[in-house]
C-alpha cells in the first residue's frame, strides 16, 4: 500500500513586502522629483555662526576706520561705528596717494584676469579634447609647477624684468602672471565633462574652422567656469602684495603696495590704515555684487557635472 503526500499549492494571495518609506531605496535616502532637503535648527545655527564670522572682519574694519587711534586701542575696543569715517578716508586717500594706486590695481588685475581666462581656456580645451603626442606628459608638467614655491623664482624673475627694462613698471607685474597652472587645470577638468566630443564633431562636419569652434562652441560651454576662474584670478591679483612690492616703486604702486607704505611708519595710525583697507575692499564687493549671480551659477554648474 502506497501513500501519496498531499500536494502543496501556492496560496491565492501573497502579501507584498512592506514598501520602503518615501525617499528611501536600499537603505539609503534619495530625494524624489521635486523634493528638497530640509535643514533642522542646528543647520540654521551653524549658518548664522559662519555668516557672522565671515562678516565680522569687514564690520570691524568699518568700526575701526570710523574712530581715532586712541579709541581703537582702548580696552574694551568700540563695537559701534563712530563719526570720523569720512575724515579718515580722506586722510588715507591723501597720505597713500590711493587714486593712482587704484588705477594701477585695476589695470593690473584686469589685464591678468582677461589674459588668464583667454589662455587658460584655450589650454584647457587643448588638454581636454584635442589629441596630440605628449599631452599627458605636458599636463603632468603643468600640474607639477604648482608644487614649486613662488619665492624660488623671485630673484631670477627680478633680474629678468630689470634686463628687459621693466623695473618699476606695471608690465613687470602683469606679464609673469598672464597664465597660471591652476587655471589650465581648472578649465581642463571642467571641459572634460561640459563639452561633449559629439558637439565638436558636429561643428567640424558643418565646416567650422578651429577658431570658429573655439568662439561658438568652446567659449559658450566654458562660460560658467570662466566666471568662477575670473573671480578667483581678479581677487588674487587685486590682493597680491609680495611680487608688486618687489617689482614696483613708491612712485608707481598698486593699491596693496600703497597700503603697505601707509602702515610702514614708526607709529602708524591704525584708524587710517583701516580706512585704507576699507577702500581696497570696496571694489571687490562691487565686483561681486555685479557678477555674483553669474559666479554662483558657475559654481553650481560645476557642482552638478557627472
Amino acid at each position: 500500500m502506497t501513500t501519496t503526500s498531499p500536494i502543496k499549492t501556492a496560496p491565492d494571495f501573497v502579501p507584498a513586502p512592506p514598501a520602503a518609506p518615501a525617499g528611501k531605496r536600499g537603505g539609503r535616502f534619495k530625494l524624489g522629483a521635486g523634493q528638497q532637503l530640509k535643514g533642522g535648527p542646528f543647520t540654521y545655527v551653524a549658518l548664522i555662526v559662519v555668516g557672522l564670522g565671515s562678516i565680522f572682519p569687514l564690520y570691524w574694519t568699518l568700526v575701526a576706520a570710523s574712530h581715532d587711534q586712541q579709541r581703537v586701542l582702548d580696552s574694551p575696543p568700540p563695537l559701534l561705528p563712530g563719526g570720523r569715517l569720512w575724515s579718515n578716508l580722506q586722510a588715507a586717500w591723501e597720505q597713500a596717494h590711493l587714486g593712482k594706486a587704484i588705477v594701477n590695481s585695476v589695470i593690473v588685475a584686469g589685464c591678468i584676469t582677461v589674459a588668464t581666462l583667454f589662455f587658460c581656456t584655450l589650454a584647457g580645451y587643448a588638454f581636454a579634447k584635442m589629441r596630440f603626442r605628449g599631452r599627458g606628459a605636458l599636463m603632468t608638467a603643468v600640474i607639477a609647477t604648482l608644487t614649486i614655491p613662488p619665492q624660488l623664482s623671485v630673484v631670477p624673475l627680478f633680474m629678468m624684468m630689470s634686463d628687459i627694462g621693466w623695473g618699476g613698471k606695471l608690465e613687470s607685474v602683469i606679464f609673469p602672471t598672464l597664465v597660471g597652472a591652476f587655471g589650465v587645470f581648472f578649465m581642463r577638468q571642467y571641459l572634460l565633462e561640459a563639452l561633449p566630443y559629439e558637439l565638436i564633431e558636429a561643428a567640424k562636419v558643418d565646416g567650422a574652422s578651429n577658431i570658429r569652434i573655439v568662439w561658438n562652441v568652446v567659449l559658450p560651454a566654458a562660460r560658467p567656469a570662466m566666471m568662477v576662474l575670473g573671480m578667483l584670478t581678479f581677487v588674487q591679483a587685486w590682493n597680491d602684495f609680495f611680487w608688486p612690492f618687489l617689482a614696483l616703486n613708491q612712485e608707481n604702486p598698486t593699491l596693496q603696495v600703497a597700503l603697505g607704505q601707509l602702515s610702514a611708519s614708526y607709529t602708524p595710525d591704525q584708524s587710517i590704515v583701516m580706512a585704507g583697507a576699507l577702500i581696497s575692499t570696496l571694489p571687490l564687493l562691487l565686483v561681486f555684487v555685479i557678477f555674483g549671480k553669474q559666479i554662483v551659477g558657475g559654481i553650481m554648474a560645476g557642482a552638478v557635472k557627472g
